[in-house]
């Protein structure tokens, strides 16, 4: 699917004919790709890690344009049970034009970074720019969803709940490669400013994105960290909780099994004290009852 766009008034507005300095292609077919590699001298190769999601990201300088590929995270889907997942984006600046190739049909051009850019080379910067924003973005949700895991998992004895923390763990890992790649993507853009031919503001915007990014990466490494280390602990909750119910289990058990002994003592089919007594039901009764309250001074005493 292909999109068209233009740079008007400091703004990015699709546009609706063949006049657009923009062009975002959203998985594109096979005649997109021949259109890509063969009109604009897009390198194969290229036009293919930008949608490979496993893809690190990258600088390239080509005879035509230049080539980069960086990382953000995709849309959340419920299916995929708290596993979220990156995409790599191409873009392939002229000097004219802007083409912009994503595996999944994401939002590009919104949000205040967009509110005010002037060249094609500001609209790259503010793409990335933006990813880093849309990693924190996630990050705050992967930290809100940890915290009510955790109090689930203190009232809880399912494994659901763990594998879902492992879950968000293994999804820490994919964004704290993804974000580094991309710091990595900024430091060489950044000296390679005067070969890309990007302004002074552009550079200076370049310090900030590095900035943002790697507060980014760390913060990202203190949510790793922190479930990394308290998921033993979390288990060992689980396993506590299991002992806890197998100790009550067991109290039921045994505060049931003392009176049962009491009244089948008496119930044998033999010569046995107080058979000819008048209120030898109620003496059993009475001797069930004092050995279960014997058991209850005996437990607590023990402290058990």
């Amino acid at each position: 699917m292909q999109k068209k766009y233009v740079l008007s008034n400091s703004r990015v507005t699709e546009s609706t004919d063949d006049s657009g300095s923009i062009l975002v292609f959203v998985n594109p077919d096979d005649s997109e790709k021949r259109y890509l590699i063969d009109e604009l001298n897009v390198d194969e190769h290229t036009l293919n890690s930008s949608l490979d999601p496993d893809e690190v990201s990258r600088l390239e300088f080509e005879p035509t344009h230049v080539a980069l590929i960086f990382k953000q995270p995709k849309n959340y889907s419920g299916k995929e049970v708290l596993l979220f997942r990156v995409a790599s984006t191409g873009i392939f600046l002229f000097k004219e034009r802007l083409v912009i190739v994503l595996s999944e049909d994401l939002p590009l051009f919104d949000g205040k970074p967009f509110s005010k850019v002037t060249s094609l080379s500001e609209v790259t910067l503010k793409l990335i720019y933006r990813s880093i924003f849309h990693f924190l973005e996630h990050l705050k949700i992967i930290n809100m969803i940890s915290d009510e895991l955790e109090k689930k998992i203190n009232a809880a004895m399912e494994n659901s709940y763990l594998i879902n923390l492992f879950t968000l763990e293994k999804s820490l890992v994919y964004y704290l490669n993804s974000i580094n790649s991309n710091g990595v993507l900024i430091e060489k853009l950044k000296n390679n400013s005067a070969k890309v031919g990007f302004v002074v503001e552009e550079i200076e915007f370049l310090d900030d994105m590095l900035i943002e990014n790697n507060q980014c990466y760390r913060q990202a490494e203190i949510y790793s960290n922190i479930l990394a280390s308290l998921m033993d602990a979390r288990a060992s909750i689980v396993g506590n909780n299991l002992n806890v119910l197998m100790k009550t289990l067991n109290i039921i058990t045994i505060g049931i099994m003392v009176p049962t002994f009491v009244v089948s003592a008496f119930s044998m089919n033999v010569s046995i004290p107080m058979q000819r007594f008048p209120h030898a039901f109620w003496a059993i009764m009475g001797l069930a009852f004092l050995s279960v309250a014997g058991l209850i001074i005996f437990w607590r005493r023990k402290k058990w």
